[in-house]
């Protein structure tokens, strides 16, 4: 008997959900839960920032495919690729090829949510206005943004001169 692997299926995108349940039936109405153990649609916590407005919402990190752990013999891999919706398993030649232990982790890691990550729809170049802090009701250009600590780096002019300024995302609003 083989041992336990995590192997990586191509979904149609945006059916991932519906695969993942179609596999579940299969796995048990096929009798297979001794070979095919877990199925993960790899998402992550993300803070949108919209108007202002903080909204925690899911996204897929990889959308259009699926984890599958299992151990991988003719009559499992024939279950998960004759599934509906599963267009094929991710590896070279015929037979699927394994993530690595290191990539699993972290993948898991992120979907695990360790710590949710930010996103904003501003772009370098966009006008903001300042909605809170001491430069409220400025209006600046967006110069960078860095989305790993929800962090905008804007110009705003004052005394006549362009000066940059730090912002949370929290504290701006698009114009």
């Amino acid at each position: 008997m083989g041992e336990r692997r995590w192997y990586v299926i191509h979904t149609y995108s945006g059916y991932e959900n519906k695969v993942k349940a179609n596999l579940e039936k299969r796995i048990a109405s096929m009798n297979m839960e001794d070979k095919i153990f877990n199925i993960v649609i790899p998402e992550e916590d993300v803070i949108e920032i919209k108007d202002g407005k903080k909204k925690a919402t899911k996204r897929r990190i990889f959308p259009g495919y699926i984890l599958v752990e299992m151990i991988l013999t003719d009559e499992s891999w024939y279950v998960v690729r004759n599934t509906p919706g599963v267009t094929g398993f991710v590896g070279s030649g015929n037979r699927p090829v394994p993530l690595s232990e290191e990539e699993v982790e972290e993948i898991l890691k992120r979907t695990r949510g360790e710590a949710p990550r930010f996103r904003i729809d501003i772009s370098p170049g966009e006008k903001v206005r300042v909605t809170s802090g001491p430069f409220q009701n400025f209006i600046g250009v967006v110069e960078e943004v860095n989305a790993e600590k929800a962090k905008l780096r804007v110009m705003i002019s004052m005394f006549g001169r362009e000066t940059p300024i730090e912002l949370d995302y929290t504290q701006v609003e698009k114009i």
